[in-house]
Order: structure tokens, then C-alpha cells, then sequence
């Protein structure tokens, strides 16, 4: 992510265990000291989800750490949170949330113009040969890269 934002936290288990149709852009209603504990980044998006109840979007499983000086005006580091986004996004993402298998996975939690973002993914579960494919994959890439490097050390000391 470019344009002066900064990454707080990702799920990369989300990339892991999903196949990401499609990505949005939100922001999210938090409460005092949240704030400040996610500028610290303090932030952890494992087993986290987000739904779409009555036409608003909630995600639910997001741990923020409470702040440290925050002591009684400090949160549940649990508790649901709102997702700020257009009527119109919120409908097509419930459209394509009640296809069968899809989910909604918050990907990132980042600041971007001095406010924290949220970039929500539809994703759809991989199985498990997919996850050792990709795993194969990735395996196949760095074995080639590793023999390209030694044929490079090797024509480079021989020249």
C-alpha cells in the first residue's frame, strides 16, 4: 500500500486459508484509547470475521490490546466493531456473501491519512490439495531461484 499509509497488521492466515475474490476499503468506529493502541499496533486479525447484520457490516474476533494509560476508559479488546461503508457496498457485499461458501475476512488494518482502515476481503475457503499446491508452488519457485543464484556465483568465479 502506497499514498502514505501505514500497515498496522495483516492476516496472513487469511491468504493462507482463503481464496480472496475481492477486496474493499472501510473504516471502523472505535471507541477512546482504541485508537491510540492501534497507532502502537496493537492490533491481531487471527480468527477475526466480519458479518453483514440489518445493513450495516460488524467485524467480530479483532483483538486491540487495551492501552496501557487508558485504565476506565479502556474497552472490551474483543467487542464487535463497526465497519463504516456506503448502503450500496454493504448490499452488494451481502449479495455476495450469501453465495455458498463466502465470507467476509478483514485482510489489513492500516492508517491511511491519519485514520484507521480496514480492508475487507470476500473470500472463499481453499481445500486442503489447493493449500498444497500453492505450498508445492511456492517450493518450485524457490527451488529455481536457488539454482539460478548458484549458476551466477558459479559462472561469476570462474570468469
Amino acid at each position: 500500500m502506497s499514498d502514505g499509509t501505514k500497515v498496522i497488521a495483516k492476516n496472513k492466515r487469511a491468504r493462507h486459508d482463503y481464496h480472496v475474490v475481492d477486496t474493499v476499503e472501510a473504516g471502523i468506529v472505535l471507541k477512546g484509547t482504541e485508537v491510540k493502541s492501534v497507532r502502537l499496533g496493537k492490533v491481531q486479525l487471527v480468527d477475526s470475521y466480519a458479518r453483514v447484520e440489518s445493513e450495516e457490516i460488524f467485524v467480530h474476533g479483532m483483538h486491540i490490546s487495551p492501552y496501557e494509560q487508558g485504565n476506565r476508559f479502556n474497552v472490551d479488546s474483543r467487542r464487535r466493531r463497526k465497519l463504516l461503508l456506503h448502503r450500496s457496498e454493504i448490499r452488494r457485499l451481502h449479495r455476495q456473501v450469501t453465495e455458498k461458501g463466502m465470507t467476509l475476512i478483514p485482510l489489513s488494518v492500516y492508517l491511511k491519512g491519519g485514520r484507521v482502515k480496514v480492508e475487507v476481503g470476500v473470500c472463499r475457503g481453499k481445500r486442503t490439495h489447493d493449500k498444497r499446491r500453492v505450498i508445492a508452488e511456492r517450493d518450485a519457485v524457490r527451488d529455481m531461484e536457488r539454482q539460478i543464484s548458484r549458476r551466477r556465483r558459479g559462472t561469476e568465479d570462474q570468469g
